[in-house]
């Protein structure tokens, strides 16, 4: 709810306080005393379009202030803090400016924010119903929430178990539209796979059979050389048996350990090293041995060589194409039949999300189509009843329907379109809302939509700018008694020039002007009960003190303060 709005060098206002109360609060004052900016800096406050031109002569900038009390748990408060911005206890600040060069600029709760924000968060703070103001009722969002809402609670329930249905519907939708369409992609890749592993099976590695092919291929390449060297080594240590003398490793051990084995008994130091040269001439005997074991088996062997190294290109090719080694290699077959596992189970993924999603769709026709049965009769309660109030409202020949238009589409909301249609008398055709209807006629259809929803579309505060344009007389009090009902359940403020309408307020806030020949300065000042009187004389007689236009007064304020006893 508003509790306070102060607007600053916007028009003719220079700066003026609407302290604004539960229930009905009208403002009133003469033409030109800036009633109208009063609902121009309401608009700016949430989001409206700037206009450097209204930024009032000699001002820098226009400023409007609004202090509005918020639930602290809710929609607003999450987008506020969202925002950035930050509720004290209950209380919103917001603020808009526009220089007169046309720059603006807004804060929420003490925190710069975007002018769309604040639009965004018109929609649950505020309606405003102004000459000019692009209205909530005409979007057809907020047509088929109201109307939804409207319905009462045989549509909450048709439309809870639509949104289950819709919402699964979607999840299978997209998943079987991801598989599918991702059919051929699916088919190549397990094409690959197929290959691949075909290619190894043919191949039939083993694990860390590279390796052991790398070391026979290298032994085999150099098998003479290793051959000639074993042999030398061999002679090095034994002898050349074909030799007629020569000294050798063993036979010079061999005499060194006899020179020691007569006197190793007379220090036991010298025995240490004779056993020492035993140690020695017992590897060596073993190394010789080897050496010509070794000898004897290394071969040239061009053929086995060959069939090595034909091998080792075979599993080169491989690592090339499916990893580093023959060990990745076998991984990659391993992960590769896994994923042909995956992949052949996709087809029957796809029949048994088909099955579903024909399922869910029958279920979701049905319930669609419950959702429009059901808005159907409710379009047609609505139409009549906006119809009835707007009889009322000095529109006697005016006809509002409510069209319902069923696509073949599935959305959140059903397959439904809502329009809300205007017939402003019996030769016209039923239009769209903003067509079938001048700015006066369109204000009093947005008061009988509110008055008849009764909370369909509940918002905390309601504006209305001159909503009772082109009327009078009865259809002026109708007007007031029902602004006074809408009331009962928000906060109501009307820019109005009647008094059968200002009658009917519970607070009464006038917009005085004031001239000293060269600046014109207006202001805003709450009434008491004779101040009320005194502009309800004005407004009835054109002058204040008028002995008639006081006792009119009074017997307006009369009536409308028993029909407030009796309503309440």
């Amino acid at each position: 709810m508003l509790e306070e709005v102060r607007i600053q060098g916007l028009g003719v206002i220079d700066d003026a306080v609407l302290e604004l109360s539960p229930g009905f609060t009208v403002v009133t004052g003469e033409t030109g005393a800036g009633k109208t900016m009063v609902v121009t800096g309401l608009g700016l406050l949430f989001g409206g379009r700037a206009d450097p031109q209204r930024v009032r002569p000699g001002a820098e900038r226009a400023v409007v202030e609004g202090r509005l009390t918020v639930p602290r748990e809710g929609k607003v408060a999450e987008r506020v803090a969202e925002a950035g911005g930050e509720l004290d206890e209950d209380v919103l600040i917001l603020t808009r400016s526009v220089s007169a060069e046309g720059r603006s600029k807004a804060t929420l709760g003490g925190r710069s924010a975007p002018v769309s924000v604040l639009a965004y968060l018109a929609d649950d703070l505020v309606a405003v119903h102004g000459q000019s103001d692009q209205q909530r009722l005409l979007r057809p969002e907020r047509q088929r929430a109201a109307l939804d809402r409207y319905a009462g609670e045989a549509l909450t329930k048709a439309f809870n178990t639509y949104s289950a249905a819709y919402r699964r519907h979607r999840e299978v939708a997209a998943e079987l539209a991801e598989i599918t369409t991702r059919a051929r992609e699916r088919a190549q890749e397990a094409d690959m796979l197929r290959f691949g592993m075909e290619e190894i099976n043919a191949a039939e590695p083993l694990a860390g059979e590279d390796t052991d092919l790398l070391a026979e291929e290298t032994k085999l390449a150099h098998a003479d050389s290793l051959r000639v060297a074993a042999t030398t080594a061999h002679e090095a240590l034994t002898g050349d048996p074909a030799a007629d003398m020569q000294a050798d490793v063993v036979g010079l051990l061999a005499a060194a350990r006899g020179a020691l084995t007569g006197v190793r008994e007379h220090d036991p130091a010298l025995a240490v090293v004779a056993d020492r040269l035993d140690e020695v001439s017992y590897s060596l005997a073993d190394a010789a041995a080897e050496l010509a074991s070794y000898g004897e088996s290394v071969e040239a062997d061009p053929a086995r060589l060959a069939v090595v190294q034909e091998r080792r290109a075979l599993l080169t090719q491989l690592a090339r194409k499916y990893g580093e080694s023959v060990d990745d290699v076998l991984a990659w077959a391993e992960d590769a039949a896994k994923r042909l596992i995956e992949l052949d189970g996709d087809d029957e993924r796809i029949d048994a999300l088909t099955d579903e999603e024909e399922q869910l769709r029958a279920a979701l026709t049905e319930s669609a189509d419950a959702l429009t049965a059901i808005r159907n009769d409710a379009a047609e309660t609505f139409g009549t009843a906006v119809t009835e109030e707007l009889t009322a409202l000095a529109m006697p020949h005016a006809r509002v329907s409510v069209r319902v238009t069923t696509g073949e589409d599935f959305g959140p909301h059903g397959r439904d379109d809502i329009e809300l249609l205007l017939a402003a008398h019996p030769s016209a055709p039923p239009l769209a809302l903003n067509k079938g209807a001048s700015g006066g006629e369109l204000s009093r259809v947005m008061l009988a939509i509110e008055v008849v929803f009764a909370g369909a579309d509940p918002v905390p505060t309601f504006v209305f700018d001159e909503v009772d344009a082109g009327v009078g007389g009865k259809a002026a009090v109708e007007i007031g008694r029902r602004l006074a009902r809408l009331a009962r359940r928000a906060q109501v403020v009307v820019v109005t020039h009647l008094p059968q309408v200002a009658a009917f307020a519970d607070a009464h806030l006038l917009v005085e002007k004031s001239s000293d020949g060269i600046v014109t300065e207006s202001g805003v000042i709450r009434l008491d009960q004779d101040g009320r009187v005194r502009e309800l004389s004005r407004m009835l007689a054109g002058l204040e003190d008028s002995e008639l236009g006081r006792a009119h007064a009074e017997e307006l304020l009369t009536i409308a303060s028993a029909e407030h006893a009796h309503e309440g």
